[in-house]
Parts: structure tokens; sequence; C-alpha cells
């Protein structure tokens, strides 16, 4: 059995956001040269997030606004989180709804996606450098 293990950087310039990063997991499959096996995608941070979903560009308008409607960044009052000083109690709820992982098959050498499903990267708190770990287990 092969394993390889990789970690992608990321450092979003705005408090929230949404990247595909499927080209950059299978970058992470080609190299591993696992045929057949599975991958898991992890954010390494309590504040982003990763996810699989369609990548249309009104799904990005609809999470964020899903998102903030359930859990808005202010008042900070409004989480207890926040009296410890912090401000992002809303990035980690909204960590929580959205996953903190993926795992998909990998055959043939290529991710086994279903029809238009694609890995996305969420970032609740950003303007800060934040890691996701890719990891390959298979022949």
């Amino acid at each position: 059995m092969k394993t390889y293990r990789h970690e992608l950087i990321f450092t979003l310039p705005a408090r929230r956001g949404f990247v595909n990063i499927t080209s950059k997991v299978q970058e992470c499959v080609n190299e591993s040269r696992v045929n057949e096996g599975l991958v898991l995608v992890n954010s390494m941070h309590i504040s982003s997030s990763i996810f699989i979903n369609d990548n249309e560009s009104g799904l990005f308008e609809d999470w964020e606004r899903w998102l903030e409607s359930s859990h808005r960044k202010s008042p900070h009052s409004q989480y207890r989180h926040n009296d410890t000083g912090e401000d992002n109690a809303d990035a980690h709820l909204k960590r929580t709804i959205m996953g903190r992982e993926v795992v998909v098959a990998i055959t043939d050498g290529k991710l086994d996606f279903g029809p238009w499903e694609q890995i996305f990267y969420g970032e609740f708190d950003g303007l800060r450098r934040k890691r996701v770990l890719v990891k390959v287990i298979g022949e």
C-alpha cells in the first residue's frame, strides 16, 4: 500500500471566501501514483472548511447568504466564545455546518465523483495562513 501526504496553503485576502481545490487535489493524487484508493482532504483549522458541492457561481452567493443569516458575525456579544476576547465565534459555527473534511474514492488514478461534484475550501476567518491536509492511500 502506498501513502502520500501534502499540505495545501491558503491565505485568503478576505475574511470569508470559497476556493475550488479540485485540481490541486487531483495533482496530489497524480503525484502519489495511487491508481485505486482513497484521498482524505481536511482543513487543519477550526475556522475553515472542506466540502463537496457544485461549482456554480450562484451557489457561492447562496452559501454566503445562508451562513450569514443563521450565524451573523455581529453583534459579537451574542456569542460566549467572544467573551474570551476573540471575534470569530461565527467562523467556528460556519465551519461546523460546512464540514471539516471529505473522502473521495480514486479509480484509475482519477477522483471518482458524481455529476457536478467538486471539492471546495471554505474560509470563515481569513486574512491569515491556513493549511489543508491531503492524504492519499491506496495501490
